[in-house]
């Protein structure tokens, strides 16, 4: 590779080069070469891990561009063991769909040691963010903030200075050892893993050097994988004026709530040198909610400061801190686009979506829509519509049975409703588009669905305009979009844990009028990664219609209450508790226990399926044979495990 030389060199060089010879009057090309390595950090303090560098450098730098500019961001995968890409959160890759960055989506992954250029302009403004796009590999910090300013837009506001402020969970585990305790048998409930910490710009403790009697442009994100934060500065209000890359009439609160993927930017005036009488507090705390489990050893506040002068003391805490039930976040549907748009008309296609999640033969919990978990095909999705017949490329059937695709109409005006069977909360993220929210519900004990013909229903004049927005445990979310970007777009939970669970869609837009020629160095990187670049979701090029050998999802427990089905549900109820017992004992514990402790946390676990299966065989009592030989068939194969882990 011709990377392989001072990779830290050339990037400066270019990014050099773009500098001194960009026309400052006319837009920019910003050169960026990035190689991705493994290095070792801290930022919790806590204990060191191996993260994801950029160049051998982490954390990742926040890129700011101008709108307009043209960025070409060279993305070097020098990890021996992973592939990778790179998502721009938020941005729309308009006509540029091979740019978007999830694998199987649109595009072939990053094998060890290739490379791939992102190229694109920006046409958009705001705050967003860039990310891996392969699993859950950005939990391991490859993800960074990407500012894109617009003097025009930014002059709607006045103030003096701006900062750059990310928040996000962390766990000392690597995403592939998350994955893979939150994919298995031992955990039936689907239990996430609870991170050890939250982190403010990739740090805790932070302090920021602040003056007296002046304006900030503060922009957020969260760029974590798992859990929603509340955001506060005691003693202070401050405005609202944009989320999610869409400007706002200013709103006033002292508290706002962001899930992963959201941003917002936010005014805050600072005292006068008369009237400060302490620094300021930065608080950004859990939504503890959204936990299975909440370890006595979890902080759920996260306490930074911004310092007028050392001379000056910490402010004193509020008692408000530690009691969230108490927390009155600003309503993010409250925040009008600072050039109100209209509710668009009612739908041309209405997608209708149930979420729930349930167990497979596997035993594996799994998320889905409307029955199907998202499982990737053998042919990342846009380049089947790059390769299909032209008379097929509307036909969702070539897409897979398990990829969730809806085809839309150029120009239609889609509404997507997400009725939300389970009891936890979901932050949707779509890609290509913000949307309009045009209803969402508070959660329920059990499940409501939303119903267009509600003579009690309001819809907004001017709603709501983002890209990531929640909707709430057994609740609804109601979203308007027209169809206007050409392309294929994920529309997924941004949860990380559940999009590996399959909550995921597939919108497969205009592909009629798709006209992307696709890079020979992307069709390169698909053979180098042995991943076909042609062919249906099966990687049949001949014959599109023909299916055999797709990516599909496990088969479904047996229908019924029979012994077999009986032993499923009982093992799960068994070890469910312990199952949320093990989310922290492998999740906080796992990263100080030797090999044996581990070992003695899997024969326990081991042990319990023995004897709750020789319950079972006790109370089997007029089973068939069949039945019974099939219980004493698993008796033996669980004790045979158990027997090799105790030679371990």
């Amino acid at each position: 590779m011709i990377f392989h030389l001072s990779v830290s060199s050339i990037w400066i060089f270019y990014t050099l080069l773009s500098v001194v010879f960009a026309d400052t009057s006319a837009a920019k090309i910003h050169d960026l070469y990035y190689r991705v390595e493994y290095i070792n950090a801290n930022p919790d303090g806590v204990m060191e891990r191996q993260v994801i560098s950029f160049n051998g450098s982490w954390p990742l730098p926040t890129i700011e561009v101008d709108v307009g500019d043209r960025v070409r961001l060279h993305l070097i995968n020098g990890l021996e063991d992973a592939t990778t890409s790179l998502h721009f959160h938020g941005l729309k890759m308009k006509g540029v769909n091979h740019m978007d960055g999830p694998v199987g989506v649109t595009q072939c992954p990053i094998s060890a040691g290739d490379s791939m250029v992102y190229d694109f302009i920006v046409e958009q403004s705001g705050t967003f963010w860039y990310h891996s796009h392969s699993g859950s590999q950005y939990s391991d910090g490859l993800r960074g903030l990407f500012i894109v300013h617009d003097a025009e837009k930014e002059n709607n506001y006045k103030f003096d200075h701006e900062l750059f402020w990310s928040i996000s969970d962390w766990y000392h585990l690597p995403s592939s050892a998350l994955v893979e305790r939150q994919l298995t048998r031992y955990n039936p409930t689907g239990a996430e893993p609870v991170p050890q910490n939250i982190l403010f710009n990739d740090s805790r403790n932070v302090t920021v050097n602040i003056d007296y009697d002046t304006t900030y442009l503060i922009r957020i994100a969260n760029i974590g994988i798992m859990v929603s934060q509340y955001f506060s500065i005691p003693g202070y209000e401050f405005d609202v004026i944009e989320i999610d890359g869409v400007y706002t009439k200013p709103q006033t609160t002292e508290m706002i709530y962001l899930t992963v993927g959201q941003r917002a930017s936010i005014l805050l005036r600072t005292k006068s040198k008369e009237d400060a009488t302490s620094n300021i507090a930065i608080i950004t705390s859990i939504d503890s909610s959204m936990l299975d489990v909440v370890p006595d050893d979890l902080e759920l506040n996260s306490i930074n400061y911004m310092k007028y002068d050392e001379k000056l003391p910490l402010p004193e805490m509020p008692k408000w801190v530690n009691e969230p039930d108490d927390f009155e976040p600003l309503d993010d549907l409250t925040l009008i686009p600072y050039i109100p748009r209209p509710l668009l008309t009612d739908p041309d296609y209405r997608i209708e979506l149930v979420l729930h999640m349930e167990n497979l033969g596997d035993g594996v919990n799994y998320a889905f829509f409307n029955n199907n978990t998202y499982v990737a095909p053998k042919v990342p999705t846009l380049l089947t519509v790059l390769s299909a017949p032209q008379a097929l490329k509307k036909d969702a059937r070539i897409y897979g049975s398990n990829t969730n695709s809806f085809v839309l109409n150029a120009g239609e005006v889609i509404e997507i409703v997400v009725n939300n069977e389970d009891d936890n909360k979901h932050p949707m993220h779509m890609h290509g588009h913000q949307f309009q929210v045009v209803s969402r519900s508070e959660s329920f004990e059990e499940p409501v669905h939303y119903n267009p013909d509600d003579p009690n229903l309001k819809l907004p004049e001017f709603p709501t305009m983002r890209d990531t927005v929640l909707v709430e445990g057994n609740g609804y979310l109601v979203l308007r979009f027209t169809a206007n970007n050409p392309g294929v777009w994920f529309f997924h939970c941004h949860l990380d844990f559940h999009l590996e669970q399959g909550l995921a869609v597939t919108l497969i837009e205009a592909p009629d009028l798709i006209d992307i020629t696709l890079p020979e160095e992307q069709i390169d990187m698909c053979k180098r990664s042995n991943v076909s670049y042609k062919g249906n979701a099966a990687g049949n090029h001949h014959d599109f219609l023909n299916l055999k050998g797709e990516n599909k999802q496990p088969e479904p427990l047996p229908e019924g209450f029979t012994l077999k089905g009986y032993i499923a549900l009982a093992v799960c109820t068994a070890v469910a508790l312990f199952g949320l017992w093990s989310i922290y004992e492998f999740g906080m514990r796992d990263v100080t226990e030797t090999e044996t402790d581990k070992i003695l946390i899997e024969q326990r676990v081991t042990q319990n399926y023995i004897e709750e299966l020789e319950k079972l065989k006790l109370n089997s009592g007029s089973s068939s044979i069949e039945s019974v030989n099939e219980l004493n068939d698993l008796i033996a194969e669980v004790t045979l495990l158990n027997r090799k882990l105790s030679t371990l």
